[in-house]
């Protein structure tokens, strides 16, 4: 339904109504929910019931400037350089168009127009949000505040916030608060999304079920540099949620004529809860990938973990080969295969194989690698430099520096200015050369360092440069280049972990490394949270040998395995210490992931419980329906389980037919719809069995 003053955008599932305000000159959300939910009086509107503060900072805006909207928090603080910050607007007019509305205001005293754009994405029940910002008069404008966009949720008795926290090798911990009054913000300042905090977040009522359908709201910032989002509890019971980039040099200046473009911020609902919101982002991810989403990713062996930093064509390829052995797709070369990489003191920038590693050629070893039937990869860092390298001693400008000040050293290395155009053109330039001058498939991109001392010298006024959005757009210059260039290359993008994922990566990249923590409990508990904002086709996972850094208790190898195969699956342990049971128990379990990938990567993720209970797991549900895959766990204690002897532990299963039969696999045993969603899969559990993964077949 549209009017003049109203507009409603519908995704597949859900409506977003917007509304211009009869208080003054705003956007505002009238409704956002499941179709047909705008059809009534507002639930939103609040905005009469005020005293000593304005309409506009009671009413569920859109978007409101400094100026308009004094008290609450504004969404965009502009002024000219020297003069008062504020922005007082007019409605400048509307063009709405199939899926997309712009709403255009004017501030002609300022010279500023601002206007709010919104899209929907086919096949999915996200909209995703930005603003466009002119400078139309002929002073330059500082901009202190240009967020992306505000979201009203239409809670009530305050909101239970959940978002993803942690730390390097503990990230993506879900993380829940109730907010009933004031202010929560998390973000960035590390020019990549961070360890810390992940850009999103999902907004309920404080009274919703934790496991259970309650309407949901989730957004997501989708960008790979400083962000915040900001949540804010406001008198008379609104909650209120912007969020966007935040520039490093404090504010933004616009020149006369100039255009800035907002990161882009998705916006989802589901009513069936924090699962239903994660197959909301997940369907948005598979989109997001496009073509390439088909593209079988394969079984990876990463050479890291057996061998470090010692790199050699004869070790690698007595990895390479056991790998292949057991099923291995794909041989990744990590870190040491370049000049002058002993350890972590040299080698970054000099990007060619070292001929010592490989005394009889590089490409002669990886036609050795490729010979065993596996495809080829490398690991490349290309942000980083060393300071003993020979591209420091002929570029000593391109690294991030402040002139009379020391250049603090993270990890024995430099970063690259990647926001100048000669650092991406040397950038393209040498990853083509390796694309194209060896038979390459697969690229690992990693970052182990944000930047410190940040400024580029000789530059201009430092207040008058945008480091941060500047290399942003430089990193996704490569990445495109690379999709463009090399589209037969898979791609996988990893910051020291999970330090950089977010929808513009995840745009532009295959895979992605959530963490550099691959031990069993603690891994689980990282994909726990992963899998609530990000797809599994997407999730890069490894079976290791690693013990647990946060929980250290033991687990099988098939719970590795298991934990594994929940994503992309990998191998990172130094399979030349594997007993010949252990490799046959690995050529089994990859042999079964082969088979029911394609469900795992593009069917329907359900989460089962939650690391906390003793018993958890994750669903896939096949496309088709015919099949439903589940990984189940016991996180609980494995000592003297099963302690009722006969009696199994049950995983509950969701959204299956009742009346259908569902048959497993391996046991041919027949369970009812309605018996696994009421009683639950049997787990008999023990000291020796404490993962199992099970194909059910509809009939």
């Amino acid at each position: 339904m549209t009017t003049s003053q109203r507009w409603t955008l519908r995704t597949e599932h859900t409506g977003y109504t917007v509304r211009l305000s009869p208080d003054g000159p705003w956007a505002e959300l009238e409704s956002w929910g499941p179709h047909g939910a705008e059809h009534g009086p507002s639930a939103l509107d609040w905005s009469h019931r005020t005293h000593f503060i304005t309409p506009a900072d009671a009413a569920p805006a859109e978007y409101l400037p400094q100026g308009l909207r004094p008290f609450t928090g504004a969404d965009l603080v502009a002024s000219r350089p020297g003069g008062e910050r504020g922005v007082w607007w007019t409605f400048d007019g509307a063009v709405e168009e199939s899926g997309a509305l712009r709403l255009a205001f004017s501030d002609d005293v300022l010279g500023l127009r601002t206007t709010l754009c919104y899209a929907t994405v086919p096949g999915t029940d996200v909209i995703q949000r930005w603003t466009e910002l002119t400078c139309t008069g002929e002073e330059e404008l500082r901009l202190e505040r240009l967020d992306s966009a505000a979201v009203t949720v239409p809670v009530t008795e305050g909101a239970r916030l959940t978002y993803l926290t942690g730390q390097w090798s503990q990230e993506f911990q879900h993380t829940q608060l109730d907010l009933t009054r004031g202010t929560f913000t998390m973000g960035s300042t590390q020019g990549v999304p961070g360890h810390a905090y992940a850009p999103w977040l999902a907004v309920q009522g404080a009274a919703a079920p934790h496991d259970g359908p309650a309407p949901t709201y989730g957004i997501a910032l989708e960008w790979a540099g400083n962000w915040h989002i900001t949540t804010e509890a406001e008198p008379g019971g609104t909650v209120r949620v912007r969020a966007g980039r935040v520039p490093h040099e404090g504010a933004v200046r616009l020149a006369p004529g100039d255009t800035l473009t907002t990161p882009r911020l998705a916006c989802a609902f589901s009513p069936d809860g924090l699962d239903g919101l994660s197959r909301v982002w997940h369907r948005y991810e598979r989109r997001l990938a496009g073509g390439r989403l088909r593209r079988p990713r394969k079984v990876l062996y990463n050479s890291w973990e057996a061998t470090g930093f010692d790199v050699d064509a004869a070790g690698q390829l007595e990895l390479a080969k056991a790998a292949a052995d057991i099923g291995a797709e794909l041989f990744v070369v990590d870190d040491g295969w370049f000049t002058g990489r002993a350890d972590d003191t040299g080698g970054l920038g000099d990007w060619s194989p070292d001929p010592a590693a490989f005394p009889d050629g590089f490409d002669r070893f990886v036609d050795d690698v490729r010979a065993l039937g596996l495809d080829f990869g490398l690991w490349v860092e290309p942000e980083a430099v060393s300071p003993a390298s020979r591209l420091y001693a002929e570029h000593p400008e391109w690294v991030y520096r402040i002139d009379g000040r020391p250049a603090r050293r993270v990890r024995n290395q430099l970063l690259l200015d990647l926001g100048r155009t000669d650092v991406q053109e040397f950038v393209l330039g040498t990853l083509d050369e390796l694309l194209t001058g060896h038979h390459i498939s697969y690229l690992k991109w990693d970052m182990n360092r944000p930047p410190t001392e940040r400024g580029r010298p000789g530059a201009g006024p430092a207040d008058h440069l945008d480091l941060d959005a500047e290399h942003v757009r430089g990193y996704l210059r490569v990445l495109d280049h690379l999709r463009t260039a090399h589209p037969d290359v898979t791609v996988e993008g990893c910051a020291g972990g999970g330090g950089r994922i977010d929808h513009t990566t995840l745009a532009r990249t295959d895979v992605v490394w959530p963490s550099d923590n691959t031990a069993p409990l603690d891994r689980l508990a990282i994909q726990y949270g992963f899998l609530h904002a990000h797809a599994p086709h997407v999730m890069s996972s490894w079976v290791t040998d690693a013990r647990g850094v946060f929980d250290p208790r033991p687990r099988s190898l098939a719970f590795r395995f298991v934990t594994a195969m929940c994503g992309v699956l990998g191998i990172g342990a130094d399979l030349r210490h594997w007993t010949p049971d252990q490799l046959a128990e690995a050529a089994g379990w990859i042999s079964r992931y082969k088979e029911v990938r394609d469900v795992v990567h593009h069917g329907e993720a359900r989460l089962l419980g939650t690391v906390r209970d003793a018993t958890c797991g994750v669903q896939y549900d096949a496309e088709d329906g015919h099949r439903v895959v589940v990984a189940a766990f016991s996180t609980g204690r494995l000592d003297g389980a099963p302690l009722v002897p006969g009696r199994p532990a049950r995983l509950r299963l969701r959204g299956l037919d009742p009346t259908a039969t569902y048959t497993d696999a391996a046991s041919s045993t027949a369970y009812s719809g309605a018996h696994l969603m009421h009683y639950g899969l049997p787990l008999a559990w023990s000291a020796d069995h404490d993962a199992e993964l099970v194909v059910l077949t509809r009939h």
